[in-house]
């Protein structure tokens, strides 16, 4: 397990042509992944704790939790996670278990299967999500601080620039 106070590691560029072989969008893309899974791997052991159910569940009801009703199509889900139908299918399978969430028929297509929140789920999230959302800021600002890349702090509102002393967190737009 990866240590959650541990910084994400760059390796440094080269000064050679070897640098110059990616594009800085690339360059860019690719600290972000990365940063998006020292996140990620951050995040896992904090859901299971606080949740009981691992990070691709909690994803799952994330995702549903964010939909006018609380509840969307599993090939919908399946498509915004970039996730297989079949391990989808697990997942669901393990939260309807847990009574989390309730599944059924699409409503005019007997073949689509929709997922919905249970009462259950929404009180779980409700307990859970702030600490949560604070564990990502937090994890974000350290991973920002150790990639030294400011933009990456402009992914989420709040999250301190660690370069400026003086810098206070932002609301969001809108």
């Amino acid at each position: 397990m990866v240590d959650p106070n541990t910084r994400a590691e760059q390796p440094e560029r080269e000064s050679s042509s070897d640098a110059d072989l990616l594009p800085a969008e690339l360059r860019s893309w690719m600290r972000l992944l990365s940063a998006a899974g020292a996140v990620e791997q951050q995040l896992r052991s904090r859901v299971k704790d606080a949740m009981g159910i691992s990070h691709d569940e909690f994803l799952v009801l994330c995702l549903l939790a964010d939909q006018p009703g609380s509840r969307l199509r599993m090939t919908r889900i399946a498509e915004l996670l970039g996730r297989p139908k079949t391990r989808l299918t697990y997942q669901v399978a393990c939260l309807q278990r847990a009574g989390l969430i309730t599944k059924m028929s699409a409503c005019g297509d007997r073949r689509g299967i929709e997922v919905t929140l249970t009462e259950k789920a929404r009180h779980l999230l409700g307990e859970s999500s702030r600490p949560l959302a604070d564990a990502v800021s937090e994890a974000i600002a350290r991973t920002a601080a150790s990639l030294g890349n400011s933009p990456l702090r402009d992914i989420l509102p709040g999250v301190p620039d660690t370069d400026r002393q003086d810098a206070q967190p932002q609301d969001p737009p809108g």
